[in-house]
């Protein structure tokens, strides 16, 4: 009897054990598989961090002065002087007969160029010209950020504003902006738009380059200056924005999105970091020279990528030995361009010409004045000359590729906010759409331009401005 009832106390027992261990087990499955699922779906971001970037140690006490303060850009007669002492005192090298740009910036146009310079281009004038927006100064991580801040003058009762960050690349400033302003401040007036899409602008300078103090650390890359932008925006007010960006300007914007995507309404891109690398990759390269339809790309993609070894390799090659230059020994180069004015404008303005049309290269000219005037293109390089920046600007290149050396970081995370691109068909490289999503996995808009290159705001402001707008309208109601 015992025996039995021994046998059934352990039955029970038994029985309440496994009552209670069999759910508790389900449930602990069921918490691990769910947190599996959301792990998958969760959305890595860049760590914001936190940076120092001024002279000296970071000081231990007090908090940094986060005041916006008005600042003027303004010139003396000393400025000037000495740069036409210098622009008098210029050796040149007679050019290569019937080299066009082939070799660089054609010397027999240059001279031409820095004649303009000396006895027509009025640096006090276009000092006015840069004054008409309104610009400021504020300290954010130990460094002066410029930037200029454009609102609108009239806004329709009801209508919203929409804040659009825009940062600029090597070699432009703030300055390839300011024809596109009015067209995003002011559409209706421009006969963009009936006014139901408006901005305002602010352009800041990337540290380092124009009226932005440089660095005095080693270090600042994209992800710096995306984490400062995003102080500035917040110092400024704003909770959310959109952003726009090419050249060094995408990689910033896109590591803004990455970094807070809370923050970020909507990207526009006119330049996309995606590099062609891996099996899958080279197979569809392959393939799509003869089938471009199975490996997603469309007519206008093969037209803009083949033949591929010219327009992704050769060409490529040809436009990026500046870039290897100033990923490695950017000071060493850096020195004669800083000190000679003449040095300085030939070292930018040939991109400016190559960049803006590949075949701009056959000219005797570059092209220079088919797309921009001198006095836009001079002044740029005064940005760069009166600033001493040109040597800072190009350290970002060694910053960023010593860290992330194919670009490729970008892959990795991801970008989820709503994107937009605008493919101008001169650009460097081309990344066809299907490529493009492998980073930006919420694209919106993504639009073949009918025309220009590199410097898309500074040669096509109108075109670049329809297609932020019309991104901007489809992300507001979605």
């Amino acid at each position: 009897m015992w025996h039995e009832i021994l046998r059934n106390t352990w039955s029970f027992g038994y029985s309440q054990k496994h009552a209670i261990l069999v759910p508790a087990a389900a449930l602990g499955v069921g918490g691990m598989l769910v947190y599996w699922l959301r792990s998958r779906h969760k959305i890595k971001t860049i760590e914001m961090s936190d940076g120092w970037w001024g002279s000296g140690e970071r000081p231990m006490k007090g908090k940094e002065d986060e005041s916006i303060r008005p600042f003027r850009i303004e010139t003396s007669d000393k400025e000037i002087e000495d740069l036409h002492r210098r622009l008098d005192q210029t050796r040149y090298t007679p050019h290569v007969e019937g080299a066009a740009f082939h070799y660089g910036f054609n010397s027999s146009y240059l001279q031409k160029v820095v004649a303009y310079w000396r006895n027509q281009f009025d640096w006090r004038k276009q000092v006015e010209v840069l004054n008409k927006y309104p610009h400021f100064k504020t300290t954010i991580e130990g460094i002066e950020i410029h930037f200029i801040h454009v609102k609108p003058s009239y806004v329709p009762h009801g209508r919203a504003v929409q804040p659009l960050l825009m940062v600029h690349g090597w070699p432009g400033s703030f300055y390839e902006f300011y024809k596109i302003i009015p067209l995003l401040t002011e559409p209706a007036s421009h006969g963009l738009n009936e006014g139901d899409v408006v901005f305002e602008v602010i352009c800041p300078s990337i540290p380092g380059y124009g009226f932005s103090e440089a660095p005095h650390k080693q270090g600042f890359d994209s992800v710096a200056a995306a984490r400062i932008f995003h102080k500035l925006m917040n110092r400024l007010g704003f909770k959310e924005y959109y952003l726009q960006g090419g050249d060094w300007g995408s990689r910033i914007t896109t590591n803004m999105a990455q970094m807070l995507p809370q923050c970020v309404k909507g990207l526009h891109l006119n330049l996309v970091f995606i590099t062609v690398r891996g099996l899958r990759r080279i197979f569809s390269v392959m393939l799509g020279a003869y089938a471009p339809w199975l490996v997603g790309f469309t007519q206008e993609d093969a037209h803009r990528i083949y033949p591929f070894i010219q327009k992704n390799i050769y060409d490529v090659l040809r436009e990026s030995g500046y870039l290897h230059i100033q990923a490695t020994k950017p000071d060493t180069a850096g020195c004669g361009l800083n000190d000679s004015p003449v040095g300085l404008a030939a070292y930018i303005l040939e991109k400016f010409s190559t960049w803006t049309n590949k075949s701009f290269l056959q000219r005797d000219d570059g092209g220079l004045e088919s797309k921009y005037t001198l006095d836009e293109l001079l002044t740029n390089v005064m940005i760069y000359w009166v600033t001493a920046s040109i040597v800072c600007s190009m350290r970002f290149y060694k910053e960023n590729f010593t860290k992330d050396p194919d670009l490729n970081a970008i892959s990795r995370i991801g970008v989820y906010v709503p994107t937009g691109i605008a493919a101008f068909p001169q650009e460097i490289t081309h990344t066809p759409q299907v490529w493009t999503k492998e980073a930006y996995k919420n694209i919106i808009t993504y639009s073949y331009m009918p025309r220009g290159g590199h410097f898309a705001a500074f040669e096509e402001p109108k075109l670049l401005a329809q297609d932020i707008m019309n991104f901007v309208r489809k992300v507001e109601h979605l």
